[in-house]
């Protein structure tokens, strides 16, 4: 993974001395990672979440480039997307649930006057609190959202299952009791705290270039 120089090198030696405390995490521990950031336009952020889901990451950014196309390839304000006709939203390759979720998004980004600001003073709770009120956006999607465009160091997916089957494999979990799995996940993620976000990333790394069996 590329070291990247936007990532102070304290911020780096502490969340590599942090995790690397978990000897078995250590072992898929080879670089820095690029650093997060924090991104503008989150509404525009959490509908492309929305659209993306479920779907590989090419499918994904053909449909966000169609969708930017219906604005001349302009990012769209929240109106301009309520004020989208679903039929020109399915158009483009989403299905009927996809495009309500979006447009239940772009209502509820009007009505709440949401900004960047406001959710960048809230805490990560606060922000899934706040933002699973809208129909169609789960927890998850909320946790990428803190993750990769608000740029939050402590945020542990339990529910994505890349995370489980990498941790499946690294710390040999049994699965049969689903209660008894998922604790095992919040044990062993809350030694990671606070740079639970890092220890994702490298899971999710380290899957990607294992071979599936």
């Amino acid at each position: 993974m590329p070291k990247s120089s936007g990532t102070p090198v304290a911020t780096q030696d502490a969340y590599l001395s942090h995790l690397s405390r978990d000897k078995k995490l250590q072992l898929i521990i080879q670089e820095p990672l690029t650093a997060l950031t924090i991104r503008k336009n989150i509404c525009l952020r959490l509908i492309c979440s929305i659209m993306s889901q479920q779907l590989s990451t090419k499918v994904a950014d053909v449909i966000y480039n169609r969708f930017l196309q219906l604005y001349n390839g302009k990012e769209p304000t929240p109106q301009q997307v309520l004020d989208t006709p679903a039929t020109t939203l399915r158009s483009i390759g989403l299905s009927n649930a996809k495009v309500s979720y979006v447009h239940n998004v772009a209502a509820f980004v009007i009505a709440e006057k949401l900004t960047d600001s406001k959710l960048k003073k809230m805490d990560d709770e606060a922000v899934i609190a706040y933002l699973t009120q809208i129909k169609g956006v789960g927890r998850w999607t909320v946790e990428m959202l803190l993750m990769f465009y608000l740029g939050r160091e402590d945020v542990f997916a339990i529910d994505d299952l890349g995370l489980q089957q990498a941790m499946i494999k690294i710390y040999r979990l049994k699965t049969e009791d689903k209660k008894a799995f998922r604790e095992q996940l919040r044990k062993i993620s809350a030694k990671w705290s606070p740079y639970r976000t890092h220890a994702c990333r490298y899971l999710w790394a380290w899957k990607d270039m294992t071979p599936t069996k």
